[in-house]
């Protein structure tokens, strides 16, 4: 049961709505990323669930073939007003057909001109809105904020991807609880879980991998993402630095690419750590990835971290990171210092060397939070809890938009969430 903790409302998810009358589900999107494709599949196998997915050619993440789903791949028009970035999805607006929708899930950004029309189209002809996203921006303005802000009074319920911020919209004033829902952002561990336990069953194979890249009893740290300045890699590489009277045998692994791949090499060179900084490339298949991740004591993202987090939790490695959460992606809240990884002050190169330190030397304490970082991966932010946070928003703007009452779920009253149920609503 999806259960609201603050609000009066919540949904039994286990009721089984009737077949023949399931809601008719239409999710906007600017593509079609690889990580997204298993929620939507676990989605659309979901009873009384009958989904269409709209997605645009957003090409900053490369859409995948909708394997298993019906979707359709409606043009994404992108523009620059008065040097900023907007957006045109025909998806918002023109698909918008009680005939043949009953609700809309839509991406929630103020750069979509398209947005609101949608939505007041939506309203007008009974269908239920649901708005989907991260409810902040790091970069974004005051102003901005504001119009967003605006922007979700007109939709049913509004979805997003931690509790922190779902708290603080409401407690804000911007939303009554009981239509502010949260799917716990999820990467689907099955692949991560295969490659690892691929690589254990075998130790002869990993430690003839360790030897080969020179791993074996190394203490060594690892990046796994894009070169982006946001990511701050740099404050890494002087943090390795700085560890060379403590650790001189201390290896940094990067695998990725990006903007800021001459720079970082540049860099490395200038610190006199060029031999310890090993630039791998871009590096997609799972089981190509698994040693990399097995050998490493910590995974280090100085800042920005997002579902690169849970990518390293599922194989078991604490996660260092910057301490500020405004820095980070949602993301973060799966981050508990001193249990499944440590957080060093923004910006600060002595604590996050420190950090660095105490990872690898304490194996102990490398151990422990290790175990927890699968705990919180594989029990905690699981696709299954992220998908029940989204059928919930779902069904309550179905019921809100009264199309599809006395379907087979039921709306309950209730009054406090189990500990155990921290996934769906406030």
């Amino acid at each position: 049961m999806c259960r609201s903790m603050i609000g009066p409302v919540s949904f039994d998810l286990a009721a089984q709505p009737r077949a023949d009358n399931p809601i008719r589900v239409v999710i906007q999107q600017p593509n079609l990323a690889r990580y997204r494709l298993p929620v939507y599949q676990e989605l659309a196998s979901r009873p009384g669930i009958d989904l269409h997915l709209l997605y645009g050619d957003d090409n900053s993440v490369p859409s995948v073939e909708p394997d298993g789903l019906r979707a359709t791949r409606v043009p994404l028009k992108i523009f620059r007003v008065l040097g900023s970035e907007v957006r045109w999805h025909s998806a918002q607006y023109a698909w918008t057909d009680p005939t043949k929708i009953d609700v809309m899930v839509l991406s929630w950004s103020t750069r979509y001109l398209s947005l609101v029309p949608g939505l007041v189209k939506a309203r007008r002809q009974g269908i239920g809105t649901v708005l989907w996203g991260h409810g902040y921006s790091k970069e974004e303005s005051g102003p901005t904020a504001k119009i967003r802000n605006r922007i979700s009074h007109r939709a049913d319920s509004i979805l997003l991807y931690n509790h922190a911020t779902a708290r603080g919209f409401v407690e804000n004033g911007h939303s009554s609880p009981e239509r502010v829902f949260v799917a716990l952002n999820a990467l689907d561990q099955q692949p991560i879980a295969a490659a690892r336990n691929q690589w254990l069953a075998d130790p002869a194979r990993l430690e003839a991998f360790q030897r080969q890249h020179d791993l074996l009893g190394t203490p060594n740290v690892l990046f796994v993402s894009r070169f982006d300045r946001r990511n701050r890699v740099d404050l890494l590489l002087e943090a390795a630095a700085k560890l060379q009277s403590r650790l001189p045998n201390l290896v940094v692994n990067l695998i990725g690419r990006g903007p800021e791949d001459a720079s970082l090499r540049a860099q490395a060179r200038s610190l006199g750590i060029a031999s310890k900084v090993r630039f791998l490339g871009a590096i997609y298949n799972e089981e190509e990835l698994a040693p990399w991740f097995l050998s490493a004591n910590a995974f280090v993202y100085p800042s920005n971290i997002g579902l690169s987090l849970l990518h390293a939790f599922g194989y078991g490695v604490p996660v260092i990171t910057s301490a500020d959460a405004n820095m980070h992606n949602p993301e973060f809240e799966a981050l508990r210092p001193n249990v499944n990884g440590l957080v060093y002050s923004h910006g600060d190169v002595d604590r996050l060397a420190d950090a660095i330190a105490l990872t690898c030397q304490d194996a102990t304490l490398r151990k422990t939070m290790g175990t927890n970082a699968t705990r919180t991966a594989t029990q905690e932010f699981t696709l299954k809890a992220m998908v029940d946070g989204m059928e919930a928003a779902i069904r309550y703007a179905a019921t809100k938009a009264n199309r599809i009452l006395g379907v087979g779920y039921s709306v309950i009253s209730t009054t406090f969430l189990a500990d155990s149920e921290p996934w769906c609503m406030l």
